[in-house]
């Protein structure tokens, strides 16, 4: 009788821990389903970075039709907030709130991703694979529930200044930089990497702000320094009237722009020839190069989309920047087996060790830990031909 009870009692304790399991499960997690959230810039200024949420929604799409992971489907919830950073806060809330989505995953910019950080932390809500280099991305100790998904601007940085430190050691430099948590990681690196010598080295600095119109004043004064190398941090709009103005300018300076502008959509609209010469770092291969396709690199990402985004450029870079996270974000909800709760979607998240998504250069891995929120640290240059872009150095790992 004693060892009756005694079986149904353990019998009762592992129901009850099966339905705590269960129960633990995150908002928005079902048998069949994990709910997601994310902002986008579908209109206004950064509209074309709206490319990056189309590619998730059609990469979830194609897996859930593939039967999903681990008997779900993922569904994303993608909501335009026009890049304006005073909407991104209370479109999450609604999200996380109203939604009840599990985690939000994949938000653009920095200044977005700073509004939405403190309500996500305490409410400890996973902010997965977030869409800026800034390094609002790494700091585990203070925002654990925050971790990055992209290449980090003060590691560009400093690849570009040691390139110049080393190759150019006589340069004077000049940087044009937009004045927020993105632009401001440029000065930021390029110090790190010339050190003691940055003031002598760097001989002049401007800034614009995302409202300003023109940048014109700002490059003829970088021009008159007499600097013969520039560093832009601009996003799309102002690095599209960079290389357009130093160009009718008559200056020829060595020109580093940021990865984030090396796109077509931005050097079609400046003019390829105006562009030539320009140098970038890259952590990611071109979907415009066709190496990548010739040796079958690509071949997953051109596949996917030809079947899913058949109407769009598959030599579009934001394309392969959102293909590159959402493979990340299956890979995260397939290493949680079948404990979705928040607390584990967060640990898989800072656990992608053996983890290698289609996309990047050889020689750049996408690699989280505890530790570690910054999941690509290794960029490699790249100089554009006026028709596509060539490695010109191997990858380099910043810190």
């Amino acid at each position: 009788m004693r060892k009756a009870i005694g079986i149904a009692i353990g019998c009762l304790v592992g129901s009850l821990i099966a339905s705590a399991a269960v129960a633990e499960n995150a908002p928005g997690v079902t048998d069949t389903e994990i709910k997601l959230g994310q902002t986008q810039p579908y209109t206004g200024p950064a509209a074309i970075f709206g490319a990056i949420g189309k590619a998730e929604q059609a990469y979830f799409k194609s897996i859930n039709d593939a039967g999903g992971v681990n008997g779900r489907k993922i569904t994303l919830l993608s909501v335009d907030d026009a890049f304006d950073a005073t909407k991104t806060l209370p479109l999450i809330q609604q999200l996380v709130e109203k939604d009840n989505v599990a985690a939000i995953f994949s938000v653009q910019g920095a200044t977005g991703n700073l509004a939405i950080r403190k309500y996500l932390n305490d409410g400890k809500i996973p902010q997965l694979f977030i869409v800026t280099g800034a390094d609002i991305a790494g700091d585990f100790k203070d925002f654990p529930w925050t971790i990055g998904g992209t290449p980090i601007y003060r590691i560009e940085a400093q690849i570009y200044g040691r390139y110049v430190a080393v190759n150019l050691p006589n340069a004077k430099v000049a940087v044009l930089y937009e004045d927020d948590e993105f632009g401001k990681s440029y000065p930021t690196g390029l110090r790190q990497a010339f050190g003691k010598d940055y003031d002598t080295r760097v001989v002049k600095e401007a800034s614009y702000e995302p409202a300003d119109s023109s940048i014109d004043a700002q490059l003829k004064a970088l021009k008159d320094s007499g600097a013969d190398v520039l560093v832009t941090a601009a996003t799309a709009k102002f690095a599209i009237q960079a290389i357009g103005k130093i160009y009718d300018l008559g200056w020829h300076p060595t020109h580093f722009i940021t990865f984030t502008a090396a796109s077509p959509t931005v050097l079609q609209p400046a003019g390829l020839d105006k562009a030539k010469g320009l140098t970038t770092a890259q952590s990611y291969m071109d979907p415009g190069d066709r190496r990548w396709t010739e040796d079958g690199s690509l071949k997953a990402y051109n596949d996917f989309m030809a079947k899913s985004l058949p109407a769009e450029d598959r030599a579009n870079a934001y394309f392969l920047t959102g293909y590159i996270l959402a493979q990340a974000m299956v890979q995260v909800v397939r290493q949680c087996g079948p404990d979705l709760s928040r607390e584990n979607i967060m640990r898989q998240a800072a656990n992608l060790r053996e983890f290698q998504p289609v996309g990047l250069l050889p020689g750049v891995s996408f690699f989280t830990s505890k530790t570690r929120y910054r999941p690509i640290v290794e960029m490699a240059l790249e100089r554009f031909d006026g028709q596509k872009w060539q490695l010109i150095g191997d990858v380099m790992a910043g810190r």
